[in-house]
């Protein structure tokens, strides 16, 4: 593995190294995502590289216990093991991403020919309501924090500026978010977070509060 490493060339090498620090960051490299300059989604060349030294990444990771994944259907390379759980998500934010999925499904469903949907922070809100899943009004520091955090993630990608934030602001629900849980694990959540909402004060006052809800992935690339 290392001889691998030593006869690639400096510039590889580098390149190497922040793929790696990508993914114990983030967890996900995705083969496309949305670049604002250009107003479009684009092929991610980290992505690429990944896949032309997926061998050397595959052993390099496993020293470690983690396990390199590459789904060729939904256009993501991750990583999987008890070495990459990292930090609890917010409530806010784990409902989000649950009905994020949901929203996904559904749209995915009705014949998408995008594996990268978009929605709307509206439509999302609404959903929250429909559920009943947070008491009261949560507040735009605790909303901007949440969908901060499925970004760093790349679950989502926000196509208006965080800082404006309102029902208009369009939401890029990446394929990601697909690996992330089974529908039926979420249905099982969603009912338990609204459960929780009607027997406790769920954290803070807007239903914030941590939850140990991660990154428990499914893998889907068999």
């Amino acid at each position: 593995m290392f001889e691998y490493y030593k006869e690639l060339s400096g510039q590889e090498q580098e390149k190497l190294q922040s793929v790696i620090q990508q993914l114990f960051r983030q967890t996900y490299i995705l083969e496309r995502k949305y670049d604002k300059h250009a107003g479009r989604m684009v092929l991610n060349q980290d992505f690429y590289f990944c896949e032309k030294h997926m061998e050397f990444l595959k052993e390099y990771f496993a020293i470690a216990g983690i396990l390199l994944y590459q789904n060729t259907d939904l256009g993501t390379i991750y990583i999987q093991g008890e070495a990459t759980l990292g930090e609890k998500l917010p409530k806010l934010a784990t409902i989000y991403l649950l009905l994020l999925k949901l929203i996904y499904d559904e749209q995915m469903a009705a014949a998408s020919t995008s594996t990268n949907i978009v929605t709307t922070f509206g439509q999302l809100n609404g959903k929250v309501g429909e559920f009943g899943l947070v008491k009261g009004l949560s507040s735009i520091t605790e909303i901007r924090r949440a969908l901060a955090v499925l970004k760093k993630y790349q679950m989502i990608e926000l196509l208006d500026a965080l800082e404006e934030i309102n029902e208009h602001t369009r939401i890029v629900i990446y394929p990601t978010i697909h690996v992330v849980l089974m529908r039926e694990d979420i249905l099982k959540l969603l009912q338990y977070f609204g459960e929780d909402d009607k027997t406790t004060d769920g954290g803070n006052e807007d239903g914030t509060g941590e939850t140990g809800v991660q990154s428990d992935h499914e893998d889907l690339s068999e």
